[in-house]
């Protein structure tokens, strides 16, 4: 494979090369030129020239539900695979809830194995208890040792105190990562929305953002008393965030991510029973967006996700309270980032929050825009407006709410594992 990419600009803050604008020539997966006014090589050279056309390393989701194996009529590592690259992400982190559960060294292989060849790489999450039952301990080392990067129960947030207090102990013989939705299950037991006003006026049951917060709470003091690496995923309270801010004046190794579609709306903005806009953490309050953008802009919260939970016609097409909750994200992660939250926070931190922060967070090398490094790349056009529809999703599944609304910024496509991929609808 050889491709030159003809005066894109390079957004990468660590870099001498962030804000420029040059040619990038990649010759058999690896960048062997970046200079001004590159000659094309030959005429087996794809040549890329794009107006408005940006480049970063590669995005990496840390969060996504990809039904491979068991649940294949939903989403299979393929329409993933096709997904992400519409979503511009070269990497994705797979939650363990699956069938068999990610919780033995072949669960682990088998994702490797299916998703050799694919041009985007996926990586299993490791579930902390057997089945992500909360109860029994996983062979976390093992597992570790077999390629999980993290661990987590994903779907199924631990809640007895005692099991994640033997989990953190447990991954510091590795320095291993705990990854924890904060949710007490027993308050949102039924739960369909935000708790408040909205939720009382259409008569649906609340989900409150105590349960969250009580979570919080309790892991922060539990990571006090054992020590390691504890990252809590999907944030969505104001009172979280500020919990999560005083935990690292205190010095504790914690981080957190959140959806990157959780301020597009709030509970009030959501179109009354449409199962599209039913999700967990679900869509909170006005106060709640606010402190969540204030908390991606000071760096309390380091990471932003797809959150993609794909769920069939059977599964989505329902009456509210029957219906799951999940939107089909990897496509337009990117798009509702850049369309609602770089006003506030600027487009160079979206994609730190894409590229650069998930990578620290799971201790992966961060791939570089230079010579002789592999290419690991994102090309994309902040400025594109587009729509996504429902008949040209990449994806098995069809439940996103964003469907039909125009976006601004959308991916060109990926170049990874000496592979080139283009997004089929982008806009030219």
């Amino acid at each position: 494979m050889q491709v030159l990419l003809k005066s894109v600009k390079v957004i990468a803050p660590a870099s001498k090369l962030h804000q420029s604008t040059t040619d990038i020539l990649i010759k058999d997966g690896y960048i062997s030129d970046i200079s001004q006014n590159i000659p094309t090589p030959n005429s087996e050279t794809e040549t890329i020239n794009q107006a408005g056309l940006c480049v970063s390393v590669g995005w990496l989701d840390m969060n996504a539900w990809i039904g491979d194996p068991g649940f294949e009529h939903k989403e299979d590592l393929q329409s993933a695979a096709l997904a992400a690259v519409k979503g511009g992400f070269t990497e994705v982190a797979c939650l363990p809830n699956v069938e068999p559960v990610h919780q033995t060294k072949n669960s682990i292989g088998y994702i490797q194995n299916r998703s050799r060849i694919l041009p985007v790489s996926f990586y299993s999450l490791g579930a902390i208890t057997m089945n992500a039952q909360g109860k029994e301990l996983t062979e976390m080392i093992d597992l570790h040792v077999a390629g999980a990067i993290a661990f987590t129960d994903g779907l199924q947030p631990v809640q007895q105190a005692d099991v994640l207090v033997k989990a953190l102990q447990y991954v510091q013989f590795f320095d291993g990562l705990l990854i924890q939705k904060p949710e007490n299950s027993s308050l949102t037991q039924h739960g369909l929305m935000h708790e408040g006003i909205m939720s009382t006026q259409l008569g649906l049951k609340g989900m409150p953002s105590l349960a969250e917060e009580v979570v919080v709470t309790r892991d922060i003091k539990l990571l006090k008393y054992t020590g390691g690496r504890l990252h809590f995923t999907l944030i969505s309270s104001a009172e979280a965030v500020e919990l999560i801010r005083e935990a690292k004046r205190e010095g504790l190794n914690i981080t957190c991510d959140m959806a990157a579609f959780q301020t597009a709306f709030t509970d009030e903005e959501i179109l009354p029973f449409d199962t599209n806009y039913k999700v967990n953490p679900p869509f909170r309050s006005q106060r709640d967006r606010e402190a969540l953008l204030q908390g991606l802009a000071d760096g309390t919260i380091d990471a932003l996700v797809s959150a993609h939970r794909p769920q069939d016609t059977e599964s989505k097409n329902l009456e509210f309270d029957l219906a799951e909750f999940g939107i089909t994200s990897l496509e337009t992660a990117f798009a509702v980032a850049n369309t609602y939250l770089s006003p506030v926070i600027g487009l160079e931190q979206v994609i730190t929050k894409l590229a650069f922060a998930p990578r620290n967070i799971l201790k992966k090398e961060i791939p570089a825009i230079k010579v002789g490094e592999v290419a690991n790349l994102t090309l994309f056009n902040p400025n594109q407006t587009w729509i996504p529809s429902e008949s040209s999703t990449a994806s098995k599944s069809k439940n996103n709410p964003f469907f039909d609304h125009t976006l601004q910024g959308q991916v060109f496509g990926i170049v990874n594992k000496n592979q080139l991929v283009l997004n089929p609808d982008y806009t030219l």
